[in-house]
């Protein structure tokens, strides 16, 4: 198998048809197999000791790009591969497990093909937990922070994201998952295929373009239709608001840049924006354009921004 042609398929940027290509190859035999994630952790080592590209994308649908030179930012995805075996309760007993745990910082994002060939974005402040391989029963992954899933299909055995608050299970589908433990709102938006979600002993489904919103502060479930391009676009190095709340956009930067967040009134929270931000925009941009639509004015002190009114 070409190594570019590997290499590009753990990056994601490979063609539908090129991923049926390296998925051929991977199932022909367990040499192949072998040789799929002995390369996969050259991949990874290498991604630890050379810096992540930049991709240009839109900056509030200018047509201009702000070039951003990572010096010293190795693709800061700290990869720790957990080669020895520890005993971990799950469902039906003691199973001895080797886990694989990935985390992503801040102002991050990777992506990784998991054992069976699911392919995962992981987006900052995100960590992810697997085993090295699935068993004959099913597949599972632990996640905190948010990822996007294509997963490939198996009718035999379910796959399952273990969150904090809730069990998403499926069979093979394509879904984002926002779950970060700071924030108070979690969100399931499916995008194909279909999704179980099992939460305190009850069980609920939900269709393509709809999403599975739970509020940790009052343990209220809601299920919305979406335009999911919305919650899927930071997989390509951007956000999208639309009619977006202040406090919801400054919460989804805030795992781009680092800051701390003050308001002079709690109902600015409440101003809604849409616009389009690309990765290569800088904070101070975004504060700029936000101050120039004169609904509200953003005062920056080095990493604490805070929000007035100007009325």
């Amino acid at each position: 198998m070409d190594k570019d042609l590997l290499y590009n398929f753990y990056k994601g940027k490979v063609s539908i048809e090129e991923g049926q290509r390296v998925k051929a190859w991977v199932e022909a035999s367990d040499e192949n197999e072998r040789a799929f994630y002995r390369e996969r952790k050259i991949f990874d080592a290498l991604m630890l000791n050379n810096p992540l590209p930049v991709k240009k994308t839109s900056f509030f649908n200018f047509t201009h790009y702000k070039k951003i030179e990572w010096l010293k930012i190795a693709m800061t995805v700290i990869l720790t591969f957990l080669l020895s075996y520890f005993y971990q309760e799950y469902k039906a007993g003691l199973d001895s497990v080797a886990m694989s745990t990935i985390s992503v910082p801040e102002g991050q994002r990777t992506n990784v093909t998991l054992p069976d060939g699911s392919n995962v974005w992981l987006n900052a402040c995100t960590t992810i937990q697997y085993p090295t391989s699935f068993n004959s029963r099913e597949r599972f992954v632990i996640l905190k922070g948010e990822a996007y899933f294509q997963v490939a299909k198996n009718q035999d055995r379910p796959f399952i994201v273990h969150t904090d608050q809730l069990d998403i299970r499926v069979l093979g589908t394509t879904f984002n998952v926002s779950s970060y433990a700071e924030e108070k709102i979690m969100r399931t938006t499916l995008i194909e295929g279909s999704v179980s979600i099992e939460q305190n002993g009850s069980t609920q489904l939900i269709q393509p373009s709809e999403q599975y919103i739970y509020n940790k502060e009052n343990d209220k479930i809601d299920i919305q239709v979406v335009d999911t391009n919305i919650y899927t676009s930071w997989t390509n190095n951007e956000y999208i608001f639309k009619n977006t709340t202040l406090e919801d956009i400054l919460t989804q930067i805030g795992h781009w840049y680092k800051f701390q967040t003050t308001y002079e009134a709690s109902s600015l929270k409440e101003k809604r924006f849409t616009f389009t931000i690309g990765r290569d925009a800088s904070l101070d941009q975004i504060i700029r354009f936000i101050n120039n639509t004169e609904e509200i004015y953003i005062e920056r002190i080095n990493e604490n921004i805070h929000i007035k009114s100007i009325l």
